[in-house]
């Protein structure tokens, strides 16, 4: 049986071959442990094993483990988020991965300037147009940046992707190579607040393919603690 540490280290060793395969600076890729379902007990080890940054999805499950991790933590929210929720989010966490339409947009902005912050954001897109998964849907993505851009308390700084679930890494190479190239044709336009230095990409069963594509956060879950815990 592995500890979260042995693991850790052999996600790092593969992050790195990935990089270096695609010629980048393997610390330019940001690691982020997804700790939904799993136990304060677990992070905690994640933490002391060199884990920085932390995912969550579940805003109630967030406010209770949060406070619960010390240490110089970022934490990231990257599951559908609900305009009622946005007062939770802009307090507890430091990026928001996963905005996809302007009433969340200005639900964390009127929230974060009572909070007197300024989130980090990142837009999610629906590449694979599935119905069932939110993101904004590609030719809806540019009318969203520029609305984004103009929210003082959010600071726009790329995109996010969840791509079609497969057995075969390679099948969603595509969708990593259309995100990019999203992100580019908005940083072509020089639209002030907005930034795409980031690209949130790849999990655990397509990390290696999402970087080689580009990503500069991983957010990997299952292979680091193991499968998600169902209640």
């Amino acid at each position: 049986m592995t500890t979260i540490k042995e693991r850790l280290e052999e996600i790092r060793r593969r992050m790195d071959e990935a990089a270096e395969k695609a010629g980048r600076d393997p610390s330019s890729i940001r690691l982020i442990a997804v700790s939904k379902t799993k136990p304060v007990s677990m992070i905690r080890e994640a933490v002391a094993a060199g884990v920085t940054d932390l995912g969550e999805n579940y805003i109630q499950e967030a406010r209770e483990k949060i406070p619960q991790v010390s240490g110089q933590v970022r934490w990231h929210f990257i599951g559908h988020l609900q305009t009622n929720k946005a007062k939770y989010a802009a307090r507890l966490f430091d990026w928001i991965h996963t905005i996809d339409r302007v009433e969340i947009a200005d639900a964390l902005n009127r929230r974060a300037g009572m909070e007197n912050r300024v989130l980090r954001v990142l837009i999610e897109v629906n590449v694979g147009k599935e119905e069932t998964k939110s993101g904004v849907m590609e030719e809806d993505l540019f009318p969203l940046v520029e609305h984004v851009a103009t929210l003082p308390q959010l600071s726009l700084k790329g995109l996010m992707v969840i791509p079609p679930l497969t057995a075969d890494p390679e099948e969603v190479r595509g969708y990593f190579i259309k995100t990019r190239r999203l992100a580019e044709q908005v940083a072509a336009r020089n639209i002030p607040n907005v930034s795409m230095e980031e690209l949130s990409m790849g999990m655990t069963s397509d990390f290696e393919v999402a970087i080689e594509e580009g990503s500069t956060m991983i957010r990997v879950g299952t292979a680091i603690f193991g499968p998600r815990e169902m209640s």
